[in-house]
């Protein structure tokens, strides 16, 4: 495994400088929970889909697969001493000071870095999540002094929220508003700062804790349900990998790094890929169809099941999209968007699989 620091060249590319960092555990070493890895996978593949809200048992690695994640991306491209990780080249991903300097055309650095996972703390405040405005500096030196927040760093990486259905609700929205949006807005006295934040949100949660508001769950993506590995076979080979890992993670590591560099070449092609990947009229007017028949109001499980189908199609290096990839996105699009009934006791994604074959005639 190699490890690396930033470093800027006279020429403002980056040098690659050998050095340690904690070893993270490899994606492709984790069993089992295929739900939430591929909805993971797909949310990196294309962030648009609005995240993932993953439920299910305590202990079961929800933590574990996310920094896993994050490890595996390849390091972008970022301007050096930026507080929003800007693209050097995207404007849709820079600063207002970056995107400057490149209109007066300076030379901005570049440098090399990985993708940042940041864990936003139960008890975070909204100043902590969104930045704060210094008012006394902005109104005795006329500039606009702002201390970025945790959106600021998550630009361009995943933002992880353990426990969001125990989240102040109104913090759940700002979030997810600035998840769509892209951008992140703090206004205060008449004074307003924008930054972008494109980022993949990330929450989790146990259901025994309580549910997130219905309101709050449609805006999430997907949603990847999760239960304890049963099979005792699976479970001593998930605690023999763990202690392994734990004792000495460097033979580990490189044990695993073959299976982490066919997987990063996947998602990079994929990503590549994404723009070109077709789905066919009658598939979109099925998949408006399912949605309709499952009473899903709005039209964002529509939306987000095309894409998702889309994203699921490039990973496995099709151009086009067939049905299998929509039956197999479709429960992680939908389940969250039903409504609850109380008194009925079936399980929302075989709901959705029962409608999808329904409609798409499989029966």
């Amino acid at each position: 495994m190699t490890f690396t620091t930033e470093t800027t060249s006279q020429n403002g590319r980056s040098t690659a400088v050998p050095a340690r960092r904690r070893a993270v555990f490899p994606f492709t070493a984790i069993v089992g929970q295929e739900e939430m890895k591929l909805a993971l996978l797909l949310n990196i593949i294309d962030p648009k889909i609005g995240g993932v809200m993953i439920m299910g048992d305590r202990g079961t690695g929800k933590s574990t697969t996310i920094r896993a994640l994050a490890d595996l991306l390849p390091e972008i491209d970022v301007v050096a001493d930026d507080p929003f990780n800007s693209h050097p080249n995207d404007i849709e991903l820079m600063g207002d000071t970056v995107r400057q300097m490149i209109d007066q055309g300076a030379d901005v650095p570049v440098v090399k870095k990985k993708v940042m996972m940041v864990d936003l703390p139960l008890g975070a405040t909204e100043d902590r999540v969104c930045g704060t405005i210094d008012i006394e500096k902005a109104l005795s030196e006329g500039v606009k002094a702002f201390e970025p927040g945790l959106l600021a760093k998550a630009n361009r990486g995943i933002l992880y929220v353990d426990e969001v259905n125990l989240l102040d609700d109104h913090l759940v929205d700002v979030l997810l508003d600035s998840a769509a949006s892209g951008w992140n807005t703090v206004e205060r006295e008449g004074i307003s700062i924008r930054h972008p934040a494109r980022f993949v949100l990330v929450g989790s949660g146990n259901p025994e804790e309580g549910e997130l508001r219905p309101q709050l769950l449609d805006r999430f993506g997907m949603h990847a349900e999760i239960r304890t590995v049963k099979e005792p076979a699976l479970r001593v080979q998930i605690v023999e990998q763990r202690t392994e890992f734990d004792q000495d993670p460097m033979p580990f590591l490189e044990k695993y790094e073959p299976q982490q560099k066919d997987l990063q070449k996947q998602i990079v092609d994929a990503q590549e890929r994404l723009k070109q990947i077709a789905i066919d009229y009658d598939l979109r007017v099925k998949i408006s169809q399912m949605c309709s028949e499952l009473d899903v109001d709005g039209l964002r499980g529509d939306i987000v099941t095309n894409r998702a189908a889309k994203a699921l199609a490039a990973l496995e290096g099709r151009t086009e999209v067939t049905v299998d990839e929509i039956r197999r996105i479709a429960p992680l699009c939908l389940r969250h968007r039903l409504r609850k009934d109380p008194m009925e006791s079936i399980d929302s994604g075989y709901k959705v699989e029962k409608v999808f074959d329904q409609v798409f005639g499989m029966e």
